[in-house]
């Protein structure tokens, strides 16, 4: 039977919750056992594929085609197992599955209540994920303690506590002890607030995690120990990172024995700890032989969150050739009224990431102009392939006005459209290709190379395609089409045969990129990227 893992947090927002769970299940597949992540989220929106990235972020894409939360793509990276739409609810979820079963009669005419029924239906998504063979089961519940949004969802944990016995489940808070520059202290009492709202709510932490930006001394973690009745060795700084990786956090945790902590909490059996390859991936971030700076071009850029799995994958793709990707945040707009070679001369990659919307879109196609006619290694991943094939229709194929039909309806030559199956569905509401597709690589091309493999399976979100219809005309021009669908209707990935890497896809590798493991697109990105590297040193030299 699963042990369960419920981490809350409190004081603020924004404390890393996401990171502090896959990290602990890093370091419980170090030690031989099956874990599984799953998150709550408290508001009500059914899922982020509507909200602006401004406002939440990426959203991240699971196997199965789930809208998610963006710390799946971490349970993802600190993992490698794959996660489902069991693996992130929302309130919106949670009351829309409610409400379905009330209309349809099964709580038999019944009044229908926050409790039972709301958190009966939260305990039964946390009971999904024990599936037989899963030996942990980590929950992350969203927002901060004493919020009203999360209060459901913290009485559904204190009940799993009670219904499946202490023995059985464990409940980490992470707190926030912060710094006083103005006086020069670190204070314990946001901490000792939190958890005693915690416990006002019915749930004892048996571990407390402190982010704190300063060491804590023996005394301070006495102190919390003794006013927030855990054990001593259970309270657990976790320091801020800053200069370091967010990879070292499974690190963090190990020199602490927090796996050693909760194995023994829960009466978990497993082998030593084996962090050998985690280790070793660490040490080619901290002394990497070399360097490359890749600009990365969006309309979201003034926010990390919008774009966090494109550079952790950029990341990713340095570790696989021994080098730091240095990242240069390059807004869109901003190519569009200062020339693309103002800003990307001194880059040695460029990448074009996804989104949605015309903004900023000229800006992107700019900069795809520029890496064309110069030679620099491209990258464009969904709306970043869509622009690619915009400006080759414009500049090479002679196509004037090209363009999406998504930004401009009425264009003479919409070179990426609405599929006919895609159109009849959208006038009767949306939608879009979501989850994995397979595609069928073309031997001999970039893509091949790369991959290595005849067929992948690659996470899509999007709704418009390239028209077939100019098919045969860029292929005259000289475009590769080097990825279709098996039954060869769907362009996957496009390339430029006489340029020294130029590959765009229709999905979102980023999404299967991890530390350990880069995505093959994203490693043979930046290796290209440093060959030019290496190339222009050698022309300056």
């Amino acid at each position: 039977m699963a042990k369960h893992i419920f981490v809350t947090g409190g004081v603020v927002s924004s404390l890393g919750k996401g990171l502090t769970c896959s990290a602990l299940g890093r370091l419980l597949i170090s030690r031989g056992l099956r874990v599984k992540l799953q998150k709550f989220d408290p508001y009500i929106n059914v899922d982020p594929g509507t909200m602006s990235p401004f406002q939440h972020g990426e959203v991240f894409v699971t196997v199965d085609g789930a809208e998610t939360d963006l710390d799946l793509g971490h349970y993802e990276r600190f993992t490698g197992d794959p996660t489902t739409q069991e693996c992130n609810y929302t309130s919106g979820t949670i009351y829309e599955s409610v409400i379905s079963k009330e209309r349809r009669g099964d709580y038999l005419g019944g009044t229908v209540q926050v409790v039972p029924h709301v958190t009966d239906e939260i305990k039964e998504k946390v009971r999904q994920l024990a599936k037989p063979g899963v030996d942990v089961v980590i929950t992350e519940v969203g927002g901060t303690v004493g919020d009203i949004e999360s209060l459901p969802f913290l009485e559904a944990i204190r009940q799993f506590g009670l219904e499946a016995g202490r023995d059985d489940v464990l409940y980490i808070h992470l707190t926030l002890v912060p710094y006083l520059r103005a006086t020069g202290e670190t204070k314990t009492k946001p901490t000792q607030h939190s958890v005693g709202r915690l416990r006002e709510i019915g749930i004892i932490p048996d571990v407390l995690i402190c982010r704190t930006e300063k060491p804590l001394t023996d005394e301070q973690r006495r102190k919390i120990a003794l006013f927030c009745n855990v054990a001593y060795e259970c309270v657990i700084e976790e320091r801020d990172l800053l200069e370091k990786s967010i990879y070292e956090l499974p690190v963090v945790f190990e020199e602490q024995g927090v796996d050693t902590l909760i194995m023994g909490r829960l009466a978990l059996q497993a082998k030593g700890r084996d962090l050998r390859h985690w280790k070793a991936m660490l040490e080619v971030l901290r002394n990497p032989t070399h360097g490359v700076d890749i600009a990365v071009v969006g309309k979201y850029i003034r926010l990390q969150s919008a774009y966090e799995s494109v550079y952790e994958a950029l990341t990713h793709g340095g570790i696989a050739n021994d080098c730091k990707v240095q990242v240069h945040r390059v807004e869109s707009e901003d190519v569009e009224g200062r020339g693309a070679q103002v800003l990307l001369e001194d880059v040695d990659g460029i990448l074009v990431p996804g989104g949605f919307g015309i903004r900023g879109t000229e800006g992107k196609v700019e900069a795809i102009r520029y890496a064309r006619e110069c030679g620099t290694p491209y990258f464009g991943l969904c709306l970043g392939m869509q622009c690619a094939v915009i400006e080759f229709a414009r500049n090479v194929c002679g196509l004037r006005g090209a363009n999406s039909s998504e930004f401009q309806p009425d264009t003479k030559h919409p070179v990426i459209d609405l599929m006919g199956s895609q159109r009849r569905v959208r006038a009767k509401g949306g939608t879009m290709r979501l989850g994995h597709y397979r595609c069928v690589v073309k031997k001999g091309t970039k893509a091949a190379r790369a991959y290595r493999r005849k067929q992948v399976d690659e996470r899509h979100r999007h709704r418009y395609e390239f028209n077939n219809r100019y098919r045969k005309r860029f292929e005259e021009q000289g475009m590769v089409f080097s990825g279709l669908s098996p039954n060869g209707r769907l362009v996957e990935i496009v390339e430029l045969a006489d340029h020294p890497w130029f590959v765009a896809v229709q999905f979102h590798p980023e999404f299967q990129s991890t530390p350990l493991k880069a995505h093959p697109l994203f490693r043979a990105f930046v290796g290209a990227a440093l060959k030019r590297r290496a190339e222009r040193g050698a022309v300056a030299t």
